[in-house]
């Protein structure tokens, strides 16, 4: 085995979701349609308006509160209202709610799993950060609280939140598609993007979206013929990895950039992009744009 097998485990509330980091033959996460209650939308609203006071009171008392996060569990109201609540104060007006799922956990309880996205205004200018969220709602005499709730820590690109899409499809003729990117990036005289990795690898799809469904699209696009070559479970294309220059042994996914005459002008060498969750766009921007083609 090239790389060890190895699953990176978001424990929720009530709820273990499994989310696969580098290692094939894990769970997946699903999204679903969910339309949210009045009594959700009303804490999106507080969250919005940075209103502590309304934020607070839709967080129980009796039971006490009960938060995870990956430092581990508090029971302080205060402190997650607070965490909500500085967002207002960094700009954001307006909460991205990506609603995953919806259930019904007992009577009078009901839980919701999100994606959350946070547009702030930085130093650098304005950027949105990510994380996948969970709460549990109560229905209590005085209406509905949550009772217990947990988030994953903050990421600079949105995280896909089913690992379905088949990015990486095992029958493909990598040599042959690659072979066809080359010919179109002479024509378009622009570069060809290799990316190694798997369907099973969570951090190939949280690189997918930041390439291929975001605001880098359009620079990824007009440099870029992009060759998705499966790995499988370390024993696919082993040697066209070889051939580029990747050492698969530091993780998927991996990159190399080809001149249009099938030159390598970069490979990656030490896993520069295996952890595709802790980069920024302005990571994937630099790179693009170091390796844009000139005037080939």
């Amino acid at each position: 085995m090239l790389v060890p097998r190895r699953v990176c485990t978001v424990v929720f509330s009530f709820v273990a979701i499994i989310v696969p980091a580098c290692g094939p033959g894990v769970a997946q996460a699903v999204a679903q349609a969910v339309e949210a209650p009045p009594y959700f939308l009303a804490w999106r609203h507080a969250v919005e308006a940075g209103d502590a006071a309304a934020l607070t009171a839709l967080y129980s008392t009796h039971p006490p509160l009960e938060v995870l996060v990956s430092t581990g569990a508090f029971d302080d109201v205060a402190r997650e209202v607070n965490f909500w609540a500085q967002w207002h104060r960094a700009g954001m007006t307006r909460l991205g709610v990506e609603m995953i799922r919806e259930r019904r956990a007992g009577p009078g309880l009901q839980q919701f799993f999100f994606q959350a996205a946070l547009p702030v205004q930085t130093r650098s200018g304005p950027h949105t950060f990510y994380l996948f969220a969970a709460q549990t709602w109560q229905h209590q005499a005085g209406g509905w609280r949550i009772i217990s709730a947990s988030r994953t820590d903050l990421a600079r690109l949105r995280q896909p939140d089913s690992l379905a899409a088949n990015l990486f499809p095992p029958n493909a003729d990598a040599r042959q598609e690659i072979a066809a990117a080359l010919a179109r990036a002479r024509r378009r005289h622009t570069r060809v993007l290799l990316v190694f990795g798997a369907n099973w690898c969570y951090d190939c799809h949280v690189l997918d979206l930041a390439l291929r469904h975001s605001d880098l699209t359009p620079l990824l696009d007009a440099n870029y013929e992009v060759v998705d070559v499966d790995v499988g479970e370390f024993n696919r294309n082993l040697d066209l990895a070889q051939q580029y220059g990747v050492p698969l042994a530091k993780g998927v996914p991996a990159l190399a950039v080809l001149a249009s005459d099938g030159r390598l002008l970069y490979s990656q060498k030490d896993g520069e992009f295996e952890a595709a969750r802790a980069l920024g766009p302005d990571d994937l921007i630099r790179f693009l744009t170091r390796w844009a083609p000139a005037h080939e």
